[in-house]
């Protein structure tokens, strides 16, 4: 009886990995193999190249849902085809779907795990595409994109500051603390004033 071994992912570092790490125990992993990067490619993914070196013929490799494998068809089918010329499976809990090693792999299986990966891929790029449009919009309707600048007012005060540095005697970083004004935007200011 091979071993139960898990895989976890989320694309960033302000998501978290506790649910799936639980799943994957109350499934029975023993061995984790969890990571923090985007699933868009698997050269980055080195836990993914980990658990890909660790399991051997008879495991099975258990994932909560298809998209934390990887985000494109073609990733997904080669990573699922690597595993199970291994002679390891997988399981997919959420998507209820086991791609057995060897003759256990049945053709609608196989149609299946096509379908939902094509509808994994299809979804990621519905959103990009809408944050794209959404992003035009934004901007066509004068938005502004990016962090939010600081109050002119506080800008300007940091600049007179800057400019009556001698007569004042302040440092850089005096101005910065008394206004709020960071050191790169005080600098920029003044670089473009210089242009003007």
């Amino acid at each position: 009886m091979g071993e139960k071994v898990g895989y976890g992912r989320v694309s960033g570092e302000g998501q978290d990995l506790t649910t799936q790490i639980e799943t994957l125990k109350e499934a029975g992993c023993e061995k984790l193999f969890v990571e923090k990067v985007t699933g868009t490619s698997t050269k980055n993914r080195t836990r993914l190249k980990e658990m890909l070196e660790y399991v051997r013929d008879g495991d099975t490799v258990v994932v909560t849902k298809i998209d934390r494998l990887a985000r494109s068809i073609i990733d997904l089918n080669k990573i699922v085809t690597e595993l199970n010329e291994k002679g390891v499976s997988v399981v997919f809990l959420r998507d209820n779907i086991t791609f057995g090693a060897g003759k256990d792999n049945t053709s609608l299986n196989k149609l299946m795990f096509n379908i939902l990966g094509s509808f994994a891929q299809f979804e990621r790029d519905i959103i990009v595409e809408r944050t794209s449009e959404g992003r035009e919009r934004a901007k066509a309707a004068g938005k502004h994109m990016g962090r939010i600048g600081q109050p002119e007012k506080k800008v300007q005060q940091a600049l007179n500051l800057m400019a009556t540095r001698e007569v004042n005697g302040m440092s850089v970083a005096d101005i910065v603390k008394l206004t709020g004004v960071p050191k790169p935007t005080i600098y920029l200011k003044i670089k473009e004033q210089k242009n003007y």
